[in-house]
């Protein structure tokens, strides 16, 4: 048999199968979508087989030399959607291979140095023989870092020597020892006493299997008799009293966490409406799109739930999407709670040996449903019933490097191929998918009131520049200082949203005018009281503060804007006796701060949390009663097309955290422009109102979804050369498209340098452009694949979701 394997090399010239033979002793083993290792030039790299054929055209080929996996990575439909992945987003074939798979899985490289056939130790030079004593091979590190490598290269030229590459897993499965008596309880009581009262370790394991006669993990019998290590089982293995094995078990992230089985709630009128087309699609195995809109806490999750409960008593499998980690930890607690261990998680939060083994789970057929971010729409289920997309406009559904996919777009391909329905869910739902609902492509089903017939919280809008001119300096309203002081008395629980993390965002001389930025980006620096830095959001450098000033080194250095850190400092001096709890990328970088932060909240461990936009969606406490939004204007002033309605979105979830179960709710939105639409029809939970307005102006200016749009952007570490390929570009692609297509550019990017490289982009706007993945493709080729080694980067980027 012929196996085509396409190898991991991200380049132009290998994004096609290369044809390997497959050795006799795997005849009949190696199938479509395993990965092997394959010999390529001089090294040995990862390869996936794509197909399996009778003959090739080629004479001489070479053997593959190993296999990684004994059960296919990827399935057929994984396959296939591998190769429309590459297509859609045009990377690499192999680049789509591997974003479907957990981190664990992506090749480990590891050079050595080995005896070359024939060849003994004491043929080597003396300094190198005990080296190579033991194994006959050794690290290339080591040889590197013992300053040995001239003598290797020495070895390697006479031909005693040779370089190897091995390939494996970044993943190891973790093994782990169970323990069982052999003997019934009479053999036990025996052996109890026969063994000395002075072994008080070994009496006491045998006591512990007296009331437990079945097999456990080590790790438990040590912990329920608070012993510490195998030696003290050992001595009972060797007298054939218990037998040990060891097998391999899973890593559990919530294996701590108790999950209380919960009941299914009854359903309102309009949930039961909204769950009749769901269900009769699903009875059907009909391919339709659902947008299940409904005002925050209108009970779209228990819509969720039922739907796939029915789904797994069908045998089938289901896929939920929420927009990352700051969504999971409750979304994952109700899922547990209602599935229990048919759940799988897949999310950011988990270590790579944690997510490995849940992909493990999904790929054995061991749950059933898959909770997790943008890349748990991969999971390697063969039955699919349901797809939910939780949340569906977030941005964080669209990867942003290569492949850059929409997570929504790779579910209705993979829902077309399984005939199963979709359900994209939101309170504020994405204008082009809105737009899609209106013209009949989606299904649209409604839920126009809370559970329980709740009030949506009553909203203030407080003007921040008649505060000013009050003379109020703080960065606290008086009408949202009076309302935080009222909840803290009251024992009642309040939220404040600032999208921004970090103490002040700039830091400017007073003197001269002078703002620090990144010499890297052209962007200021935010300092970050904490660790006494300015830190660059963009590059990651960080510096300390200067105490002059670089230009004219006057000292009157200030601190200008306002960072989490900072309300949080406020906070402290003006209400000492309120506890606070910051969230923000700071707070929650270590592994499981997030959902420590939550519980502590949600255990009425704080009277107010404080964070940046990761705690404005899918919260649910009961004792919060205020929300209060300290600068609603943060991102309405971006250059993007989609700032408004990402303003009008993110005031609308954070004020739905308000008031969701008995006690009331009220919304605080502080702003210097409180006439914006956006932040009126948002403070109305008007969506429609919002969607009429928002569309007229996308209509006027060409915008999606009347339009499609492709950007591109050049960078380079040189200017010239930057503008120079921009330029070529923009007038190769105006020679090529037909002339309905709007094409602007080329100009400097509103982030014109991030790390050094100097960004300009090209935007098309276009109804139909039949020629457009032909001239994208031969782009993509001549300046994005072939130019890397120049030091170019040619990104293509088809519908975009940041403009920036």
């Amino acid at each position: 048999m012929i196996a085509e394997v396409i190898v991991d090399v991200p380049a132009q010239q290998t994004d096609r199968p290369f044809d390997y033979r497959v050795p006799e002793k795997w005849s009949g083993m190696i199938q479509e979508g395993m990965r092997v290792t394959v010999p390529f030039g001089p090294r040995k790299l990862l390869g996936f087989v794509v197909k399996l054929k009778e003959s090739s055209e080629f004479k001489s080929l070479k053997n593959i030399s190993g296999l990684l996996d004994m059960e296919p990575a990827l399935n057929e439909e994984l396959l296939e959607l591998g190769h429309w992945l590459a297509d859609e987003t045009m990377c690499f074939k192999i680049s789509a291979f591997q974003a479907m798979l957990p981190a664990a899985m992506k090749a480990k490289y590891e050079k050595q140095i080995r005896l070359t056939r024939g060849m003994v130790v004491s043929d080597l030079l003396p300094e190198l023989q005990p080296l190579f004593q033991k194994t006959g091979t050794m690290k290339w590190d080591d040889a590197q870092n013992n300053e040995l490598l001239p003598l290797v290269k020495k070895e390697m030229d006479r031909g005693a020597l040779e370089l190897s590459i091995k390939v494996s897993n970044k993943g190891n499965v973790k093994k782990e020892k169970f323990i069982k008596p052999l003997l019934d309880k009479e053999g036990l009581i025996t052996q109890l006493g026969e063994i000395s009262k002075t072994a008080k370790n070994q009496r006491c394991i045998i006591e512990y299997f007296l009331e437990n006669p079945i097999e456990s993990p080590l790790s438990k019998v040590l912990k329920d008799t608070g012993l510490s290590g195998y030696s003290v089982i050992k001595p009972l293995v060797n007298k054939g009293i218990l037998h040990v094995q060891e097998r391999e078990s899973y890593r559990d992230h919530y294996e701590q966490h108790e999950f209380q089985a919960d009941a299914v709630l009854p359903l309102t009128e309009e949930q039961r409406g909204a769950m009749g087309p769901i269900e009769r699609a699903v009875e059907e195995k009909r391919n339709e799109t659902f947008l299940l809109y409904g005002v925050t806490g209108s009970g779209k999750t228990e819509i969720y739930l039922q739907s796939i409960k029915r789904i797994v008593d069908e045998g089938k499998e289901a896929i939920v999407l929420v927009p990352e980690i700051s969504l999971t930890p409750m979304m994952v607690t109700r899922f547990k709670r209602r599935f229990g261990n048919l759940v799988a998680v897949l999310h950011s939060g988990l270590s790579t040996g944690e997510k490995y083994d849940e992909w493990r789970k999904i790929q054995r057929g061991e749950v059933k449903v898959v909770v997790g971010a943008r890349s748990a729409v991969f999971a390697p289920f063969k039955n699919i019933g349901l797809i939910i997309i939780d949340e569906e406009h977030e941005g964080s559904y669209k990867q942003e490097e290569m492949p850059r996919y929409h997570a929504r777009d790779v579910a209705l391909k993979r829902a077309s191929y399984h005939h199963c329905p979709v359900i994209l869910g939101s309170a504020t739902p994405s204008l082009e998918t809105f737009a899609r609902a209106k013209r009949d492509v989606y299904t649209l089903l409604t839920l126009k009131s809370r559970v329980n017939q709740r009030a949506l919280p009553e909203v203030s809008i407080v003007d921040m520049r008649e505060e000013m001119r009050g003379g109020n300096r703080s960065m606290f309203s008086e009408l949202l200082f009076e309302k935080l002081k009222e909840r803290v008395e009251k024992g009642e629980q309040s939220v404040l949203m600032l999208n921004r993390r970090g103490h002040s965002s700039f830091v400017m001389c007073r003197n001269c005018g002078l703002v620090v930025t990144c010499p890297n980006c052209d962007v200021s620096m935010t300092f970050h009281r904490v660790q006494s830095q300015m830190k660059c959001h963009y590059c990651g450098l960080e510096e300390g503060v200067p105490n002059v000033c670089p230009d004219c080194g006057s000292d009157h250095i200030r601190y200008f804007g306002t960072g989490t850190q900072k309300v949080e400092e406020e906070l402290g001096k003006l209400m000492p006796h309120a506890r606070v709890i910051r969230m923000d990328v700071d707070t929650t970088s270590r592994k499981g701060a997030h959902e420590a932060l939550l519980k502590r909240f949600e255990d009425g461990q704080a009277d107010i949390l404080l964070g940046t936009q990761m705690i404005a969606k899918g919260l649910d406490f009961p004792k919060v009663t205020l929300v209060g939004v300290l600068s609603a204007d943060t991102m309405l002033h971006l250059p993007d097309f989609r700032s408004s309605e990402r303003t009008f979105q993110l005031l609308t979830q954070v004020s739905g955290r308000a008031g969701r179960h008995e006690l009331p709710g009220e919304v605080v939105i502080q702003t210097y422009t409180p006439e914006h639409y956006s932040i009126q029809l948002a403070s109305e939970q008007d969506y429609e109102g919002f969607f009429m307005r928002e569309m007229f102006l996308r209509k006027q200016n060409d915008y999606p979804p009347y339009y499609y749009i492709a950007l591109l952007t050049v960078s380079h570490e040189d200017v010239l050369k930057a503008m120079d390929t921009a330029d070529k570009i923009t007038t190769y692609i105006k020679r090529h498209v037909s002339p309905s297509t709007v094409v602007f550019g080329p100009s400097a990017s509103p982030m014109s340098r991030i790390n050094n490289r100097y960004r300009y982009q090209c935007l098309l706007k276009y109804k139909r452009e039949p020629n457009l993945a032909v001239i994208l493709k031969k782009l993509n080729e001549t300046y994005g694949r072939n130019a890397a080694q120049s030091g170019l980067q040619l990104s293509i980027d088809v519908n975009p979701f940041i403009m920036m």
